[in-house]
């Protein structure tokens, strides 16, 4: 049974669970048009898919406790999924971080991490939830739009003079208020 719960000095060292690979199988195109966002996904063919694995972040439990809230989702003891909420200066509070263990991704462990990150942002009395997610991980955008989120702005300099030179951020927001 799989339970998701703020995770507390206690278990600090459950922040630090490994990122792992994630295909990428697409683009997501957003476009604006009469006040209002839309999308478009192209995927890739078959032979042009590849995976991706961010490099693993070894976040400081203290250091980042002081404006962020840790979210675990757990099978027993073990934390499979975490979830980083952030203080924001925005009436949207920030999802710094989202990641589920390979083994458990389809099973809706990060939909309860998400559910759980708005009842945080409600009780810290936000309007609801901000992310981004990179234009080429149309895995992780779907994701958003699947939950709640809407698309609420297009980053094309944030990797200008990266490495990273072509990718985009895509703005996603979620209204917990309604």
């Amino acid at each position: 049974m799989i339970s998701v719960k703020v995770i507390d000095k206690t278990h600090q060292n459950d922040i630090n669970i490994k990122n792992e690979p994630f295909p990428l199988f697409g683009l997501v195109l957003p476009s604006y048009h009469n006040g209002k966002w839309d999308y478009e996904i192209v995927r890739f063919a078959e032979e042009n898919v590849t995976q991706t694995c961010f490099p693993d972040e070894n976040y400081d439990y203290e250091e980042l406790s002081k404006n962020s809230v840790f979210i675990g989702a757990y099978d027993g003891e073990q934390c499979i999924g975490l979830a980083i909420m952030q203080q924001a200066m925005f009436r949207y509070m920030y999802l710094y971080d989202l990641k589920v263990n390979m083994d458990y991704r389809g099973r809706h462990v990060g939909a309860m991490l998400i559910e759980k990150a708005k009842e945080i942002a409600q009780e810290h009395g936000y309007r609801g939830i901000y992310t981004q997610g990179q234009d080429n991980n149309p895995g992780a955008c779907l994701f958003y739009l699947r939950n709640g989120f809407e698309i609420g702005g297009l980053d094309t300099n944030v990797y200008k003079g990266t490495s990273q030179e072509n990718k985009k951020d895509i703005l996603f927001y979620c209204d917990i208020t309604a």
